[in-house]
């Protein structure tokens, strides 16, 4: 089976990658929208690029994880994702974890998605 990757900027990294049917992506806006909310509609936007490009799009997401550096901004997090990912027939899976981030990331969204 063949992997195809999609490198980005990022050294040692890609932003996806695709095999055998599925696609695993990555996103951050990289801290340049100063709240959660502005980041996690950038970084959705990321996403949907990535995972166009990749072969997949959202209707088409398995799984998704959500890193926020604080958790008290899931509220916050989640109306952005709700309004983004729509009808309830495009839920993935998906946790939401509270951690450190590098720079002034405020959330970062890793996804594995049908291709």
């Amino acid at each position: 089976m063949t992997i195809k990757r999609f490198h980005g900027t990022s050294r040692g990294r890609c932003r996806a990658v695709a095999h055998g049917g599925l696609v695993y992506a990555v996103a951050t806006d990289t801290g340049s929208a100063p709240t959660v909310a502005e980041q996690t509609r950038s970084t959705l936007a990321i996403l949907e690029r990535i995972l166009v490009e990749a072969g997949s799009g959202k209707g088409r997401l398995l799984q998704a994880t959500v890193y926020l550096r604080d958790m008290v901004t899931k509220a916050e997090m989640d109306a952005v994702w709700c309004d983004w990912i729509g009808d309830k027939d495009n839920w993935p899976q998906r946790a939401c974890v509270g951690t450190d981030l590098a720079g002034n990331d405020l959330v970062e969204i890793v996804v594995t998605a049908a291709a």
